[in-house]
């Protein structure tokens, strides 16, 4: 059986966080999403692979300069 597609409102529930959080992670951070018309649709295991490799992880931002 295949894995089911599940919406931005699940993955973001799955995870505990916000739906804006997902759409940032998917912009910036390269978060396994595909778009399926204007809809973006994720895999459950795709994401859990995503952040168990520090995909969502904080300190892998890069570091915000202030102008002093």
């Amino acid at each position: 059986m295949t894995e089911p597609w599940v919406s931005a409102d699940a993955i973001a529930e799955h995870l505990g966080v916000t739906k804006d959080s997902i759409y940032t992670w998917i912009a910036k951070r390269d978060m396994p999403a595909h778009r399926v018309g204007r809809l973006w649709k994720f895999k459950v295991t795709e994401v859990d692979d995503w952040v168990r490799c520090s995909g969502a992880d904080e300190s892998a931002r890069p570091s915000k300069q202030r102008a002093d």
